[in-house]
This record gives C-alpha cells, sequence and structure tokens, in this order.
C-alpha cells in the first residue's frame, strides 16, 4: 500500500525530497565539526589555565622568598 503510493508520487518530488536530505546531512556535518572544535579548544584553554595558574603560584612563591631575604 505505502510501497504503491509511493512510486506513484512524481519524479520532480522525489528528487526534491533527496536534495533536502542532502542539505541536512551537510548540515549535520557542519554542525559536528562545530562541537568538535568547540571541545578542542576548551580542552587546549583548559590546558592553558592549568599552565598560567601554575606559573602564578610559582611567582608567589618566589615573591614570599625574596621578602624573607629583604628582612
Amino acid at each position: 500500500m505505502a510501497i504503491e503510493e509511493l512510486t506513484n508520487l512524481p519524479i520532480d518530488i522525489i528528487f526534491e525530497m533527496g536534495k533536502i536530505a542532502l542539505w541536512m546531512q551537510a548540515l549535520g556535518i557542519v554542525i559536528i565539526l562545530n562541537i568538535i572544535s568547540t571541545i578542542v579548544f576548551l580542552i587546549i584553554e583548559r590546558k592553558k589555565r592549568k599552565t598560567i595558574k601554575d606559573i602564578q603560584e610559582d611567582v608567589i612563591r618566589i615573591e614570599k622568598k625574596i621578602d624573607r631575604l629583604k628582612k
């Protein structure tokens, strides 16, 4: 029954449905690439923040040593 209805559709409608499916597939790929790039960016930023925090802790430790030497 459903197959008979599909075979009776004009060819133009089937081609248009195919074009829409291809556009949806392309949009899905773009969205997935965007999500992946965002995740990679967040991982890199997290590593940078950790490095900066470590450097700040080292600077504070060095400042404390310098202050003790001044006394």
